[in-house]
Formats: structure tokens, C-alpha cells, sequence
């Protein structure tokens, strides 16, 4: 046989696989992506009118710039119509999330970023809005007014937030996404990307957010969601492939079947007998295990199917060390944790932020994970994960006694008595407690039997009543302390910053941002720059008291700081108040906000 007609045969496959592709990407009653090549009629009935409808309420985020007990810069105005637009511009009524730029990863408080994390996965923040109306959406209007180009990923779920019981199944499906792109403009716009199509009707939408290529915090004013009633019945014609929807952009696709069927995928069910397992057969085990440690779990799955030596690498403990299910919070439930357990005995990282919402995860399921699971941990990330209750910090400090870094940010639906569990964890390091519910009694309580803290974040949390009282406890028992977030604390004075300057030498980093009770003239600033030499990172924003003379203390005592935020002042005339033998770079942020360097003058 001529060596042509093998290549027509794996051709005629190619072209049937990728038609099989575009069957699945774009059943009949959907519309493609517009960059796809494909001729769409649209024959609408007349009675299905498009409804076009502003977000009735916010339902969840991962954090905002603003308080509890406020509006102003909260994710919450983003309900209802627009506040600002078309006007450009820093506004208290439009939503602003709690960072932006890289500076904040520079921090020393920054943790370090798991491996294994899918080039595909940059979400920072999120924020998740109802509708009135349940509609299959034909657009998503994003209306930004300061810095755009934070908006990455769009997706819609099929639970109805308003029903009134628990929905059968829930499904989320990426309406349309990308990767972090710089808009050099900050003017007010319009955001509206080209959507995918679904099945479904939604009145529940997700926008995910990374603000790292931004120069300043976006902005948004509404959402907007344009949707049909009724399916569309639509007639595609398809024309010729093209070739770029066999590229990475149905990567995430791929490894959310894969953590959807992850039991099928780490079964033991046994593999074909096949040939032998070549040079794989000849290659240490330990450099196989050092070689897959680069691949994505995703990856590993398919991966263990290939053979029997590699099944044996990919379910190896070893592999899962450091294990980052984040990116997968959209398919991640109790049956993906039970087959994970047998190959978690040995786990020390354990990234589940953001995931079990909406019944996907229970509590008996966390529980059983943990159990098994437990013991060798050290670091566990839990943020904005709302199924967590007071069972499972319990079973968190009975079944983790090792445990040295517990991050609970935006955990806010936690009552507070479940925070008293945390003081069992005598090892802490590292404690993340943003917007949770946590009370002053349970937090002195963690303060008095966790003295090896290096690093508190106590942002937003609403329900600690005197921070003075805080404070002292943290000078008194964290001597090792090097990093305090005192975000938004509404009633600390100069007396709680006087303990913590005394009692935490080794501070390198404290934000008092947005703390109205503090105020130049009791010296409290200029005491900080001289106890505190080793700070790198202070955020004073929002103090209208802040003066040249602490800046110049500043500058005089602190030769390490880098990151300054005094976004608000009016008291400081210039910045240029540098000691004798030093020069002082600024780099503007904006009018107010600067990040300061000082370094030995060169002769």
C-alpha cells in the first residue's frame, strides 16, 4: 500500500475529531465565540425579547477596599443601576477591591505561591451577582469608571439563588475569559467581551478579577446582563475549522471534565496489559517523580491512564506535597476529596480557597478529608470557603496539629464562637483572619496560646471590640511578630500602638489604613519610626493628620522601608525631607500614594 493512504486515513480522523469538537463546543442551539469561524442565523420568535437587567443584589467576594459598615468603595454598589458612569474617576459609590499591582506579592506578609498551579488560573478576587430574571445571556456589560482592565474571567450558574430549595445540580460555565492584558487608559468604559453561548438560563453571575498589570484600583460602577427568556433557536452552518480552537483556549474545558470525573481518573481499576514500559522501565523512580512534580493535577490524571508504572507515579503521596485545588472550585466536590484521600496521607500544602460553595463540599465530607489527610499539614488556605462551620475548625485543630499557616479570609458566614477552636493550634505562624466575625475574647485567647505569630491579618473584622486591649495582648505575648494588618480597625489609639512599638521590635510590616482614632499630635507616628527600624511596608491611608514630621522620622529611622501608603493626607508638603548622606527615590502611584526607597548616596 502506498505510504499516502495511511496519511489520508490519520487526516480523515484529524478532520472527524475535530468536527466530533465543534459538535461538543457548539451544539445546535448555541452560538460560537465571534473570533470562530462560523455563519449564524438567528431566527428568534418576536415574542422572545431580549430582557436586559442591572444586578439585583450581590451575593458573595473575595474583599473590597471598604467597611462593613459602609458603602463607600464596597462591593455592594454594584447592585442595582449605575451610580457613576459615564463619569471617569475616583468615586466612594462604585466597588473597589482591596489591592492592585504587584507591590502587594513584595510584601513580607506575601505567602509564598503554590506549584502546580495552571498558567490558565490568574484570578486574584471575585465577586458573584444576582439577578432578578433567569435568562439564557446573549451579553455582560461590565461599566468601569477608574483604571479598567481588571475583569479576566466571566462565568454563570444554574442555581437560581431565589429558589427556594437546593437545587438538583449546580453547574458554572466560563461565559468568556482571558489573560491579564494592560489598558494604558483610565478613563470610563463599557466593558463588552464576546460571550459563549449556553445551555442554560442563569440570574447568577461571577466576575473573577486580577489586577496585577493595573497602576492604580479599578473601579466598577454596574453589571449589566442581556438575556432571552426563551432558548434561541438558531441554525449553524459551520464552515471551515479554524484551527485556533485546538489551542489552549479549550485548555480549561479539558481540566474541568478532568476534576468532574477525577473518580474515574485515580480509580483503581486496572490498566490493559500492554508493552513494555520502554526507557521509563530504566530511569530511577526518584527522577520519574522529580519529571511529573511539573505537571498540573490535571495532568497526573491523564497521565495515571497511560500504564501501569506511570498510575503507579501519578497516585505516588509524594506527588501531592503541596496540592493547590483552587483553580478546580468550580467542579470540586466531596467525591473528588474521597478519591484524593488515599494519595494525601502525606500532604503539607493544602490550597482549598474558594471551593465546596453551594453544597458541593460538606462538612462530613471536609471532615473525613481531614482526617486522613491531616496530620502532616502545615499550611491550609480556606478563604472565602462558606461551607466551613464550627465542626470544622474543630476537627481542623484536633486532626492538624502541625499546622503553622491558616488563612480564613472572608469566611464571614464562620458564628464566632468557632474561632475559639484556633488557640489549640499553639504552632501558628501565620493567621488570615479579613472580614471574618472573629470576637475579642477568641482572639485572646489565640493571642495568648499562639505567641509564635509572625504574621496577624486582622482587616475588617467588625466584631473585635477594643483594639487597645488587642493591641497590648499582641506587644505582651507575639514577640516574634514581623507582619500586622489592622485594615479598618475602627477604635485603636495611641496607647495600642505605643504596646505593639514596644512589645514587636522585629514589625516589618503594619497597615493602620483607614484608622480614624489615631492622630499625629499624640506622636504616635514618630514613636512607630523610632521603635520600629526594621519596617519595610506602613500604610497610614486615609489619616488626614499625617505631617512632615513624620514623614522626616520615617526617613530617618526606617533605611528599610520601601512601601508607604498616605493616601489621603494634606498635611505633607513635600517628600523630599531626606537625611544628611541619602537620597530618596519616589515612584508616584498617584497624588497621594507613593512607594519610598532609600539607599546610601552614591559618592
Amino acid at each position: 500500500m502506498s505510504p499516502v493512504f495511511p496519511m489520508l486515513t490519520v487526516l480523515t480522523m484529524f478532520y472527524y475529531m475535530c468536527l466530533r469538537r465543534r459538535a461538543r463546543t457548539a451544539t445546535r442551539g448555541e452560538i460560537m465565540n465571534s473570533h470562530r469561524t462560523v455563519e449564524s442565523n438567528s431566527r428568534t420568535s418576536p415574542l422572545n425579547a431580549e430582557v436586559v437587567q442591572y444586578a439585583k443584589e450581590v451575593v458573595d467576594f473575595s474583599s473590597h477596599y471598604g467597611s462593613e459598615n459602609s458603602m463607600s468603595y464596597t462591593m455592594w454598589n454594584l447592585a442595582g443601576v449605575p451610580n457613576v458612569f459615564p463619569s471617569s474617576g475616583d468615586f466612594t459609590q462604585t466597588a473597589v477591591f482591596r489591592t492592585y499591582g504587584t507591590w502587594w506579592d513584595q510584601c513580607p506578609s506575601a505567602p509564598v505561591p503554590f506549584k502546580r498551579t495552571p498558567a490558565n488560573f490568574q484570578s486574584q478576587d471575585y465577586v458573584e451577582l444576582a439577578f432578578e430574571q433567569q435568562v439564557y445571556p446573549t451579553a455582560v456589560h461590565v461599566l468601569e469608571t477608574y483604571h479598567p482592565g481588571a475583569v479576566i474571567r466571566i462565568l454563570a450558574c444554574s442555581a437560581n439563588p431565589y429558589s427556594p430549595g437546593p437545587p438538583a445540580e449546580v453547574r458554572w460555565e466560563t461565559l468568556w475569559s482571558e489573560k491579564p492584558t494592560k489598558v494604558n487608559a483610565s478613563q470610563a468604559r463599557q466593558f463588552k467581551p464576546c460571550i459563549k453561548q449556553i445551555n442554560f438560563p442563569t440570574n447568577l453571575i461571577r466576575l473573577e478579577i486580577n489586577s496585577s498589570l493595573l497602576d492604580y484600583y479599578t473601579e466598577l460602577d454596574a453589571v449589566v446582563l442581556h438575556g432571552m427568556k426563551d432558548k434561541p433557536m438558531l441554525s449553524l452552518k459551520t464552515s471551515l475549522i479554524d484551527m485556533n480552537d485546538l489551542e489552549d483556549d479549550d485548555y480549561e474545558e479539558k481540566d474541568d471534565c478532568e476534576i468532574d470525573n477525577l473518580n474515574k481518573k485515580f480509580s483503581s481499576t486496572a490498566l490493559r496489559e500492554g508493552p513494555s514500559n520502554g526507557y521509563f522501565d530504566r530511569l530511577p523512580y526518584e527522577l520519574i517523580q522529580l519529571i511529573l512534580n511539573h505537571l498540573t493535577l490535571p495532568d497526573l490524571c491523564r497521565l495515571a491512564q497511560t500504564c501501569k508504572l506511570l498510575n503507579q507515579h501519578c497516585c505516588d503521596p509524594l506527588q501531592y506535597i503541596h496540592l493547590n485545588l483552587q483553580p478546580y472550585w468550580a467542579k470540586l466536590n466531596d467525591t473528588s476529596l474521597e478519591f484524593l484521600q488515599a494519595r494525601c496521607t502525606l500532604v503539607q500544602w493544602l490550597n482549598l480557597s474558594w471551593t465546596g460553595n453551594r453544597g458541593f463540599i460538606s462538612v462530613a465530607g471536609f471532615s473525613r478529608f481531614l482526617k486522613v489527610c491531616g496530620s502532616e499539614l502545615v499550611r491550609l488556605e480556606l478563604s472565602c470557603s462558606h461551607f466551613l462551620n464550627e465542626t470544622c475548625l474543630e476537627i481542623i485543630s484536633e486532626m492538624c496539629p502541625n499546622l503553622q499557616d491558616l488563612n480564613l479570609s472572608s469566611c464571614d458566614k464562620l458564628p464566632p464562637q468557632a474561632f475559639s477552636h484556633i488557640a489549640k493550634l499553639c504552632g501558628l505562624k501565620r493567621l488570615v483572619l479579613y472580614r471574618t466575625k472573629v470576637e475579642q475574647t477568641a482572639l485572646l485567647s489565640i493571642l495568648n496560646f499562639c505567641s509564635d505569630l509572625q504574621h496577624l491579618s486582622l482587616g475588617s473584622c467588625v466584631m473585635i471590640e477594643d483594639y487597645d486591649v488587642t493591641a497590648s495582648m499582641i506587644g505582651a505575648k507575639c514577640k516574634k511578630l514581623r507582619t500586622l494588618d489592622l485594615w479598618r480597625c475602627k477604635n485603636i489609639t495611641e496607647s495600642g500602638i505605643a504596646e505593639l512599638a514596644s512589645g514587636c521590635p522585629l514589625l516589618e510590616e503594619l497597615d493602620l489604613g483607614w484608622c480614624p482614632t489615631l492622630q499625629s499630635s499624640t506622636g504616635c507616628f514618630a514613636r512607630l519610626a523610632r521603635q520600629l527600624p526594621n519596617l519595610q511596608k506602613l500604610f497610614l491611608t486615609a489619616n488626614r493628620s499625617v505631617c512632615d514630621t513624620d514623614i522626616e522620622e520615617l526617613a530617618c529611622n526606617c533605611t528599610r522601608l520601601r512601601q508607604l501608603d498616605i493616601l489621603g493626607t494634606r498635611m505633607v508638603d513635600s517628600l523630599l525631607l531626606v537625611p544628611p548622606g541619602k537620597s530618596l527615590k519616589c515612584e508616584y502611584y498617584s497624588s497621594s500614594l507613593f512607594i519610598l526607597c532609600w539607599s546610601k548616596k552614591v559618592m
